[in-house]
């Protein structure tokens, strides 16, 4: 990396009918560099990117766009890609129904004949993804990639193209860890071949890995610029929320009770696809009154089967005692009755009613605490709405705002507000801050403490290790759908946690609670 400035996007003024999107933002990016843009949802940089690339041309908005010291005019994302700009999306775009080859030269081959020459493309791209360490098969299926290996025929079909400067929109979004690893290898490769690109991201741990500079974006402006000496988790985030988080962890202020409320015995969940196989295979644990219980594991070890059975959404056969009573969950309902709630994975596919307010989507579980005579007592309803909106801090103009217009940090906490109505004993979070903002998670640690203390006891589910180590007090390992450790947060680590998620090879004793324990 040199000293040369490749980018400069120049006093760039974006309005929408009513919002000012971007508001004199300029932008520097050094040749050979991974350049980080961070910001809240709504900050600005997808927008700002979104010029960058063409999708909102030259007239739409305010500025210049310098590349190679030549000003840009850029008037579609075609001119864009043909001017030295290639763009990785947020949102895996491939065609499933063509080759890795086909996906990655479409729209890009060339033929003089009526034939094109399909062995002579394999071959083509073939070499070019060995010159860029891509680990693919030209001639495989789309369909039958992983969701890291369709991310690295994006990043293919953007380098093919040998752009200056590569974009990557939120690029982790839908990997896990292991992926996210394999990707940033990736990058740096990359960056080391002299590519220079710019990652959107909105995890701080991302930055801190693998970039060289960072640019902050607050309510369509630069908030503030950092070299990688001087990142600093209090002055990023104070710029990324306009206000000061003295600890984005909060820290617990009382132990947890040692009064058992929840047992679990023998879960197992049989594979949907696979016959004579397990999903969940004999899992058991137990959970106390005012404890956070972390589920550690990675993407596949079965961790949101294990909540979404434990809340009666998926068949399986157990046993379950809530405060040392027996209990049958064979369907939600028995779930709820029982004290048991779930704030599930993905808000937007059965999280939330986007068609819907504020109002009823806090509701809406809990009909019979808002109707009287089988009909929904309006003002109740209101109340009730306007008491967990003020409790939980929920940011809208009131509780008439439809919900789809409301961040992903205040969506989330419409949705834990719904599930909290029900006065739930046990509440299960799975990936509760997917997709929010950082402001929003350090709110919604606030949240789960100030829970915890009232005697509610929380089983959560993250794929981010920073906040499980940090939220959790105690924590059991998955993988291969058993339980591979259990510890304490005394004797939590990120190498640990791995050790177990991995199955590394490394001798494995039972500890003093019968669960097998990872030794280095």
């Amino acid at each position: 990396m040199d000293n040369t400035i490749l980018l400069e996007m120049n006093h760039i003024t974006k309005r929408f009918p009513g919002v000012l999107a971007l508001n004199d933002v300029s932008l520097k990016v050094r040749a050979g560099e991974i350049h980080g843009l961070v910001g809240e949802n709504g900050a600005g940089k997808s927008t700002l990117m979104k010029i960058l690339s063409g999708t909102y041309p030259t007239g739409t908005h305010e500025g210049e766009i310098v590349l190679h010291g030549k000003t840009l005019d850029i008037r579609s994302p075609h001119t864009a890609l043909n001017q030295g700009i290639g763009v990785v999306p947020q949102e895996i775009n491939v065609i499933p129904e063509l080759s890795v080859a086909e996906n990655i030269v479409v729209g890009k081959w060339s033929n003089s004949g009526q034939w094109v020459d399909m062995g002579k493309i394999h071959k083509e791209v073939e070499n070019f993804l060995a010159l860029h360490e891509i680990v693919l098969n030209p001639r495989q299926l789309v369909s039958k990639l992983t969701a890291a290996q369709k991310q690295e025929v994006m990043i293919a079909r953007a380098l093919y193209t040998k752009p200056s400067i590569l974009i990557l929109d939120e690029p982790t979004s839908s990997l896990a860890l292991t992926e996210i690893n394999k990707l940033f290898k990736t990058l740096r490769d990359l960056r080391a071949r002299g590519m220079t690109c710019v990652f959107i991201t909105h995890k701080l741990q991302e930055i801190y890995e693998l970039t060289d500079r960072v640019t902050v974006m607050r309510d369509g402006i630069v908030a503030g610029e950092f070299v990688r000496e001087a990142y600093n988790d209090a002055a990023i985030i104070t710029a990324m929320v306009g206000r000061k988080i003295d600890q984005m962890y909060p820290t617990r202020k009382a132990p947890f009770s040692q009064e058992e409320v929840f047992r679990v015995e023998n879960l197992t969940i049989a594979h949907p696809t696979i016959a004579n196989r397990n999903m969940i295979e004999g899992v058991s644990f137990t959970l106390h009154k005012g404890e956070i219980l972390g589920l550690a594991g990675l993407v596949g070890s079965g961790r949101s089967e294990v909540l979404n059975a434990l809340y009666g959404r998926l068949k399986s056969s157990h046993r379950i005692f809530v405060e040392d009573k027996e209990i049958r969950v064979g369907n939600t309902r028995d779930a709820k009755q029982a004290g048991i709630a779930l704030v599930t994975e993905d808000r937007k596919v059965d999280g939330l009613l986007p068609e819907l307010t504020i109002r009823p989507n806090i509701t809406v579980n809990n009909l019979p605490l808002i109707t009287r005579l089988l009909m929904i007592n309006a003002s109740k309803e209101k109340e009730v709405a306007e008491q967990y909106s003020q409790k939980l801090s929920i940011r809208a103009p009131s509780i008439e705002t439809m919900v789809i217009n409301l961040s992903g940090g205040n969506q989330q906490k419409v949705v834990i507000g719904r599930v909290l109505l029900g006065a739930p004993k046990i509440l299960l979070l799975d990936e509760p801050t997917k997709g929010v903002d950082v402001g929003a998670k350090n709110e919604i640690y606030h949240i789960m403490l100030d829970l915890v203390a009232q005697g509610i006891s929380i089983i959560m589910v993250s794929s981010e290790l920073p906040e499980l180590l940090a939220m959790c007090d105690r924590f059991v390992v998955l993988a291969g759908g058993k339980i591979r450790d259990e510890f304490t947060k005394a004797d939590a680590s990120e190498h640990r946690v791995m050790l177990a998620a991995t199955q590394a090879n490394v001798l494995v004793q039972p500890n003093a609670n019968g669960a097998p324990a990872a030794q280095a």
